[in-house]
C-alpha cells in the first residue's frame, strides 16, 4: 500500500527515454511566390483624375472641444 502513496515518479527505463537527435531537422522549405509575372503597365494609362490633389491637400486644424 506505500506504493500507492510515493506519488509520481519520472520513468527511468531506456524504452521510456526520449532519444536525443543526431542533428538538427532541415528547415522547412520556401513557398513559391504565386505570381512571378510582373504586368505591364495599361495600354491607356493609369486614370488620373484632374482633381486628385486637391482630395489629399491638408485641411486646417480646427479645435475640438472637450468632452464634457
Amino acid at each position: 500500500m506505500e506504493a500507492d502513496h510515493e506519488g509520481c515518479k519520472t520513468p527511468m527505463h531506456r524504452e521510456s527515454r526520449i532519444l536525443t537527435a543526431l542533428e538538427c531537422p532541415p528547415p522547412p522549405a520556401r513557398k513559391k511566390p504565386v505570381c512571378t509575372k510582373q504586368r505591364s503597365p495599361p495600354k491607356d494609362g493609369y486614370f488620373n483624375p484632374p482633381d486628385l490633389e486637391a482630395f489629399f491637400t491638408m485641411l486646417p486644424r480646427t479645435r475640438r472641444e472637450a468632452c464634457a
